[in-house]
């Protein structure tokens, strides 16, 4: 944690910067260890103060790292309490990541004289590129997650539900450490798989269907996140062609992920490969994205992204070919990019048909 401040402080003089407010709770979280402060301030010279409201005092005093915890009392003004300090301090120039229009308005009257300015990519920088701990808990992530996608080829049979499916992987992966789950488990059958964001519902799964499940475990605040698809029964020719126009397209963007690879490149290699089988309008968003405290981060994989990859860098890799009326198929692994290739941290097998 105090090598992640001190990293943000690095940042301070090539943008003029003699603090910065830290306002976002996965930021605060990232940077304190601590999940529920409401406001921290890191200056250049003096110890950064972590605001915390009397709920959560005493669990912030024990569990906060390199901060000084500051109780914000009942009925007392958060933001002024901010302000009054930096005034305090003399700060000409703060920084800030994510702030709401009423609060920057009521900081900005109470902070004359006193810059404030917008500085979310600074902290993005700072959380695409993965330390050594949080490398270990994705990775614990990934294998709960692993572990919740074989008992999915387990107990996906026709005539189940598809909630009592997400219930069985959910309980298992809880059974073996997770926290909670990075999202809401998604089990969608037959036409519902052609839905991208298709939850779970008390559906019944049919024979022959196609199950498309999206599934994370959550561990030490970190996430993973994968997806399989499976069909209950013997998959139709069509089912296993689309199916393998998938598989392929996900292990030639697997293929293509190293240090400095464009992010834009690696989708249009999944992109491409989709395309040239004929099923182009069929995939209908990005190949992937950043995955950390959030299960959506920086970076993103698409065809308008500007970002490269770093070492260090986890990201998920996940093409599908979605056909309403039809149904869907989409495949993706958590990735940590390396300097000449990409890791798998999800290990799940890629069988398509439940026994």
């Amino acid at each position: 944690m105090k090598n992640r401040v001190r990293a943000l402080k690095k940042s301070f003089a090539n943008n003029k910067l003699d603090g910065y407010i830290v306002a976002n709770g996965t930021n605060l979280l990232y940077f304190t260890g601590f999940e529920g402060g409401v406001r921290l301030l890191i200056t250049k010279d003096a110890e950064s103060m972590f605001y915390v409201q009397g709920v959560n005092y005493e669990a912030a005093k024990e569990e906060a790292k390199n901060c000084k915890v500051e109780l914000v009392k009942r009925g007392e003004d958060m933001d002024l309490k901010v302000a009054k300090e930096i005034k305090r301090l003399k700060l000409r120039n703060v920084g800030f990541d994510n702030l709401d229009v009423p609060v920057y308005m009521k900081l900005k009257k109470a902070l004359d004289g006193t810059e404030l300015q917008s500085h979310s990519n600074l902290i993005w920088e700072l959380r695409k590129v993965k330390d050594e701990t949080e490398l270990n808990y994705i990775r614990k992530a990934a294998s709960l997650t692993s572990e919740g996608a074989r008992i999915a080829f387990e107990t996906i049979k026709p005539g189940r539900r598809e909630f009592e499916i997400a219930a069985e992987i959910e309980y298992a992966m809880r059974k073996l450490g997770s926290d909670g789950v990075a999202f809401d488990t998604i089990v969608a059958s037959g036409i519902r798989s052609a839905l991208p964001h298709g939850g779970c519902t008390d559906k019944k799964i049919q024979n022959g269907d196609l199950v498309v499940v999206d599934v994370g475990a959550k561990y030490k605040y970190y996430r993973a996140d994968l997806t399989r698809t499976f069909a209950a029964g013997k998959p139709s020719p069509e089912q296993e062609k689309i199916y393998k126009i998938v598989k392929d397209a996900h292990e030639k963007a697997f293929q293509s992920i190293k240090t400095g690879a464009k992010c834009s490149n690696v989708d249009a290699v999944a992109r491409k490969h989709i395309e040239k089988e004929g099923y182009a309008e069929y995939f209908v968003h990005g190949l992937g994205h950043g995955v950390g405290l959030e299960v959506h981060e920086m970076p993103i994989l698409n065809s308008e992204s500007k970002d490269t990859l770093k070492s260090g860098t986890v990201v998920t890799v996940e093409p599908g070919i979605y056909i309403v009326g039809f149904g869907g198929v989409r495949i993706e692994d958590t990735v940590l990019v390396a300097e000449n290739m990409g890791e798998k941290l999800t290990k799940a097998s890629y069988t398509l048909e439940v026994e």
